[in-house]
């Protein structure tokens, strides 16, 4: 088992910043991409930016060229540097990770991210 905890997130007006973190304790040697997805009510979860071991990086359209992810191996974390925030950023925002074989996923509590126009 995998537990991740999330901070960060909180209320900023459009066109600010905000950080997320997400620290990953447990079984960590099993997992892969690291990464986080956003969810709207009513809509399905969609992939907001991942990043692999390896350091390979992944991002929604919506989000390219204002939005950074990062990870520290030795920490086991992975951090969101969220920048020009527009209000359809607004969302739950959840860390995850999964291991090598992509059928073991491991989801965050979620922290909410608002935008205000």
């Amino acid at each position: 088992q995998v537990q991740l905890v999330e901070s960060g997130g909180g209320l900023v007006q459009a066109g600010g910043a905000l950080r997320l973190s997400c620290a990953a304790s447990g079984s960590i040697f099993s997992i892969n991409t690291m990464g986080w997805y956003r969810q709207v009510p009513g809509k399905q979860r969609e992939l907001v930016a991942g990043i692999t071991s390896g350091g390979r990086t992944n991002y929604a359209d919506s989000v390219k060229g204002r939005f950074t992810i990062s990870r520290d191996n030795a920490k086991n974390t992975v951090d969101l540097q969220m920048n020009l925030l527009k209000f359809e950023d607004t969302a739950v925002y959840y860390c995850y990770t999964h291991d090598s074989s992509w059928l073991n996923w491991y989801w965050g509590q979620g922290t909410q991210v608002t935008v205000s126009s």
